[in-house]
């Protein structure tokens, strides 16, 4: 298949970008700058200039390919709403040329403290539905992946690096004082294969997880955090995690728990990195990641 990619020179997208490519296909990449485009060029794919604001060279790059993988997302957390409502009109731009769509949402939007699957409906709550609900309206051409808030792997410069970065610069690895919120996690290249596989599928589902852990303690993520760098790790009642994570606070106080159970069996995927604790003991503090 010839298939658009947006988020090509991204953490997740260069991951998607290289399994594609191994797997025989012809890529696409949305490029935004000179940076990027070399990325996209230098793994083996065709480069497209362009951005996720600019929705028109997204019908563009679309409209020249068999099928749609979207990774991209303006990772703002001080604008989260904003560039979630932004998603929503990326991905209608994207499914504009008819093509099959494989679009990322997020675990996220499920409701918390209970038991999660595919068939689980958002909860309304997180403004990320809106990836959903844009691609709902492509029809049975359009699949969402839900990725955990600990994608991980090396390279990572999202939800695990900034919460080394606030302990790092607050002295501390903070925690929620329940001490029972938990985060699913899947390794960057198991998700880029299930990317793969959902795009080859011969049926399109509307929901995939990926999901290789169901449910990590976010205290034994702050306790591994706070001991690499050398700082204690100190459980904060909700008014204290507030100012300490600041514009981070709602995505460190989830507590999700996820299934890929259907997932896994409808593609055949079993996901096989390194898990989420393990990875953050060898990947996030080495010379080129601390």
């Amino acid at each position: 298949m010839r298939i658009f990619l947006t988020g090509a020179s991204g953490f997740v997208g260069s991951a998607v970008l290289k399994e594609l490519v191994g797997a025989g296909h012809a890529v696409v990449g949305l490029a935004r700058s000179d940076k990027a485009a070399k990325a996209v060029a230098d793994a083996g794919a065709e480069v497209h200039r362009g951005d996720l604001e600019d929705l028109a060279s997204l019908r563009a790059g679309a409209a020249t390919c068999d099928a749609v993988i979207h990774t991209g997302f303006i990772h703002d957390f001080t604008n989260y709403k904003k560039y979630c409502e932004l998603d929503r009109e990326v991905i209608a731009a994207l499914g504009s040329a008819g093509k099959r769509v494989v679009v990322t949402s997020a675990l996220g939007v499920l409701p918390q403290g209970v038991d999660t699957n595919e068939a689980t409906a958002p909860s309304g709550k997180n403004p990320r539905t809106t990836s959903e609900e844009a691609a709902h309206l492509l029809g049975d051409r359009a699949t969402s992946i839900r990725l955990p808030p600990s994608t991980h792997g090396a390279g990572d410069y999202q939800f695990v690096r900034t919460l080394i970065d606030i302990a790092r610069a607050k002295g501390v690895a903070a925690y929620r004082a329940s001490n029972d919120n938990t985060w699913p996690a899947v390794h960057r290249l198991d998700a880029a294969r299930l990317y793969r596989l959902a795009v080859e599928a011969p049926e399109v589902a509307p929901i995939y997880h990926a999901v290789a852990e169901e449910a990590v303690s976010f205290r034994a993520i702050a306790e591994v955090i706070g001991r690499k760098l050398g700082v204690p790790a100190v459980a904060m009642n909700a008014d204290e995690a507030a100012a300490h994570f600041g514009s981070f606070a709602y995505f460190a106080a989830m507590d999700l728990r996820a299934s890929s159970t259907t997932t896994q069996a409808a593609l055949g995927w079993t996901p096989r990195e390194t898990g989420l604790l393990a990875d953050i003991e060898a990947s996030y503090f080495s010379a080129a990641g601390a």
